[in-house]
């Protein structure tokens, strides 16, 4: 049975600081059992749980900026989305990171346990073409899922308060926010108390891009390996090039120095 109330969930979390960064030890399955079990635990009485992710972009972000820094530490759960923090936490702990929690596949393990169990989902972010594929995509693996509607990432103003108004409505327990690094993090800080009947919101990065098929992943030997970004690359070397040129090295070094 969850605990009666998501604080007390919450608190039983072992964390290890990775990189700078305090990360959940929890490996794929149990941060997906976590998850239903806060999605069916009392409401926090504070507005909507917030669940993230850290890789290298966003150890590096978090070094050097501040503002971010507070947005990504805010967050009530941080899982390990990159498989260099498991191995430098193999190297540096006593007590290391189980494996990485790639929201791309934490995703489906969610999503069966929750048409199993009664949990909502609502899918907000990226473009209409690939956020409309998500929901079909999810629609037809897990048939049963309670989906309670989806939009795409691209509203502003009044548009995006009147979706936010209609979501709250809907009240799902579980929102997941594909909108990219830094603006995930940032919607959270400006429109999470626009949302107090949302459950949590898990910000998911190019989860619908994946889920859509409008991008491919990596065969699983390269993630293993922890050459995910070698092979996401070598398909975009434009995009990437000067991003991990910037955060990768900076990555590597708070990862030898910052996790205990």
């Amino acid at each position: 049975m969850p605990a009666k109330n998501s604080a007390e969930i919450l608190a039983q979390v072992e964390r290890r600081m990775v990189g700078g960064a305090s990360i959940a030890r929890l490996d794929l399955r149990q941060t997906a059992r976590l998850m239903i079990d806060l999605a069916q635990a009392a409401p926090s009485g504070r507005g909507p749980l917030y669940l993230s992710s850290a890789n290298g972009e966003v150890l590096a972000r978090r070094h050097f900026d501040r503002q971010f820094a507070a947005m990504i530490d805010r967050s009530d759960l941080l899982s390990a989305d990159g498989q260099a923090m498991i191995f430098a936490s193999n190297l540096r702990t006593r007590r290391p990171l189980p494996e990485r929690v790639a929201t791309t596949d934490l995703y489906p393990v969610v999503a069966g346990m929750a048409q199993d169990e009664n949990v909502s989902f609502y899918l907000f972010g990226a473009t209409e073409e690939v956020n409309r594929a998500t929901f079909h995509a999810t629609r037809r693996q897990f048939p049963r899922l309670d989906l309670r509607g989806r939009s795409h990432g691209y509203l502003r103003g009044a548009a995006l308060k009147a979706k936010l108004a209609e979501i709250n409505e809907l009240a799902p327990d579980i929102l997941w926010l594909s909108l990219g690094v830094p603006l995930e993090q940032e919607f959270m800080v400006r429109h999470a108390d626009l949302l107090p009947n949302v459950k949590m919101i898990k910000t998911s990065g190019g989860l619908f891009d994946f889920l859509s098929g409008a991008k491919k992943r990596a065969p699983l030997w390269v993630q293993k390996a922890g050459l995910e970004w070698a092979y996401r690359f070598g398909l975009e070397p434009r995009r990437l090039a000067r991003r991990y040129a910037a955060t990768n090295p900076v990555a590597l070094y708070l990862l030898l120095t910052q996790t205990r």
